[in-house]
């Protein structure tokens, strides 16, 4: 009997499969990955500049990671930590509070995906402060589960026909440096948004002293990779901690050395109440955390409200000390500043040359590359984005789009430097050929993006 194809196989997963559950990028069946290098059912090799969602910071199918994985699975699948116990749990957890920032006793919570983990944030919060508002901000995203989709604030798509969401969620605006909607220039601008978000939201709609938690991500993500101003976490610190209020920092993209940090925060040198971490924390297999204070995890103790059969999989345990262990033993979070920095020049180079790049920004190998109609107006270029996409896709490499003109550049952290030069020479290939418009448009009707 002859293997499918991809086309047959992406046929039956349209007849088969709801289609909420998934965002077309491009006419791909992965079959296997290894490194920073995936291949397609047909055998089509691509350098992978995705990381499957930046959840394959050590590569895919890193073997130290494999091995811990089959042999955890010879012993125990799974028993599920509402009953009993098991020694890989307490592993993880150990190792976690060992490298969450904060000079604090914490605790950890478990869960299967960075959505449920956000939920249980809100639940910890509005139990430990006894307070009903959540603050969150616009552009962000926690995920699709019915709480982390009423922090989230990215698309109109995500929120269709489906409120109520939570009540008592408050929305803010993120400092966009490239795109200011007071037209100013930092830090000429003295930190203006902030000042003037205080003004109008806490000063009038929301009283501080009813916010149980402000939730934040230290890099917006999905709204295109959007890295704060200096001064802004610090402020977000100080604020929380005059009022009162936790402040919960998402590091589900942006943790476990993406940034050349083992976590976002660390470039501001805070330390959030609460850390929410998921996707490459076990190289691919579903787990997530939070590590929080002590005393905001004792909040709901013994009282049943946060069981999760499958949380702390033994499994996924094993693969997040195995990939802790690969992200220390090989230096990966240095490594990840380094190369970071290389790409970053090479885009900074292009820039100069391409009035299609509007700005390069971000931190190790967590960077967004925003095309714009022109430099002076900054429109952003979404169909153009798409292009450059799919001529990556037709050379080998793979690369989509953030907040419709973003390019999402985010390698695993062990890609060979040959190879992230070869796909850098291909993006700029790419940028080069939408610029002169030899792509028509029909080349990316089987694209979409974010």
């Amino acid at each position: 009997m002859a293997a499918p194809d991809g086309i047959e196989i992406i046929a039956r997963r349209e007849r088969a499969v709801a289609a909420a559950t998934g965002v077309r990028y491009a006419p791909i069946v992965i079959a296997r990955a290894e490194g920073a290098r995936v291949v397609d059912i047909k055998g089509q090799v691509y350098i992978d500049l995705l990381s499957s969602a930046s959840t394959a910071n050590t590569g895919h199918c890193h073997p130290t990671v494999v091995s811990a994985i089959l042999a955890q699975a010879v012993d125990l699948i799974h028993y599920t930590p509402v009953y009993m116990h098991h020694e890989p749990l307490v592993a993880l957890a150990e190792q976690l509070i060992e490298l969450a920032p904060g000079k604090f006793e914490k605790k950890v919570a478990f869960g299967v995906s960075g959505a449920d983990a956000n939920d249980r944030a809100i639940k910890y919060s509005h139990a430990h402060t006894k307070r009903p508002k959540l603050v969150s901000f616009l552009g962000s995203y926690y995920g699709t589960t019915y709480g982390a989709l009423s922090l989230s604030a990215l698309t109109l798509s995500m929120r269709r026909r489906l409120g109520p969401t939570l009540p008592e969620v408050y929305h803010i605006p993120y400092p966009n440096c490239f795109r200011c909607p007071l037209r100013l220039d930092y830090p000429e601008c003295g930190g203006a948004c902030w000042e003037l978000t205080q003004q109008l939201y806490f000063d009038s709609i929301i009283p501080p002293e009813e916010v149980a938690a402000l939730f934040v991500e230290p890099i917006q993500g999905d709204a295109g990779i959007v890295v704060p101003p200096p001064f802004f976490l610090p402020a977000l610190r100080e604020f929380c901690n005059q009022h009162g209020i936790l402040l919960v920092a998402d590091e589900v993209q942006t943790g476990f050395g993406r940034t050349g940090r083992w976590f976002g925060v660390e470039h501001w040198d805070i330390a959030p109440d609460v850390m929410v971490v998921g996707k490459a924390i076990a190289s691919g297999v579903p787990l997530s955390a939070l590590v929080a204070r002590r005393e905001i995890l004792e909040a709901l103790s013994a009282s049943g409200a946060d069981l999760q059969t499958f949380a702390a999989n033994p499994i996924a345990c094993q693969a997040a000390l195995a990939t802790i262990a690969v992200l220390t033993n090989e230096k990966l979070v240095a490594r990840s500043e380094r190369l970071g920095q290389h790409a970053k020049d090479r885009f900074g180079d292009m820039k100069k040359k391409h009035e299609l790049i509007g700005d390069v920004r971000g931190k190790g190998l967590c960077i967004g590359v925003d095309l714009v109609q022109d430099q002076y107006t900054r429109q952003p270029a979404a169909k153009e984005a798409l292009k450059v996409c799919w001529f990556c896709y037709t050379h080998g490499v793979l690369l989509t789009t953030l907040n419709q003109s973003v390019l999402r550049f985010q390698p695993p952290l062990v890609i060979e430097e040959d190879d992230l030069d070869l796909a850098l020479d291909v993006v700029e290939a790419a940028i080069e050929d939408v610029s002169a418009g030899r792509i028509p448009d029909s080349a990316i009707q089987d694209f979409t993006g974010w």
